[in-house]
C-alpha cells in the first residue's frame, strides 16, 4: 500500500435462518467491511450505502460454478446501485480467497 494509505479489512458473516421448531431452513452469508478504520473528527458522519456492482455479482457466481457450488437465490441490496468511487480505496482480500501455498 502507499505510505499513509490504510486497506479495509472485510469479514464473511454467515447466519442460519430457522422455522419456529428450530430446524435450518436457509444458510445466509454477508461480505462486510469492519468498521474500525475511521479517523475522529475526520469521517464519523459518513455513511456507506451497501452496494453491489455487476462485478461482484460475477465474482460470486463464477465462485459458485468453480466449486459445484449450487445457487438457489441470491438478494443484492440496491440502495445505491452502480456508484462510481471518486477516491482510491483500498480492500484487503477476503479469507478464503488467497490460495495457500
Amino acid at each position: 500500500l502507499p505510505a499513509g494509505h490504510q486497506a479495509i479489512v472485510l469479514k464473511w458473516v454467515f447466519k442460519l435462518k430457522k422455522d419456529e421448531e428450530g430446524n435450518v431452513v436457509k444458510h445466509k452469508a454477508r461480505l462486510v467491511a469492519k468498521g474500525y478504520v475511521q479517523r475522529p473528527g475526520v469521517d464519523f458522519e459518513e455513511v456507506f450505502a451497501p452496494v453491489t456492482r455487476l462485478e461482484s455479482v460475477r465474482l460470486i457466481l463464477a465462485l459458485a460454478a468453480h466449486r459445484g457450488w449450487q445457487v438457489h437465490h441470491m438478494d443484492v441490496k440496491s440502495a445505491f446501485l452502480n456508484g462510481d468511487l471518486k477516491e482510491v480505496v483500498y480492500v484487503s482480500q477476503p479469507p478464503g480467497f488467497v490460495a495457500e501455498g
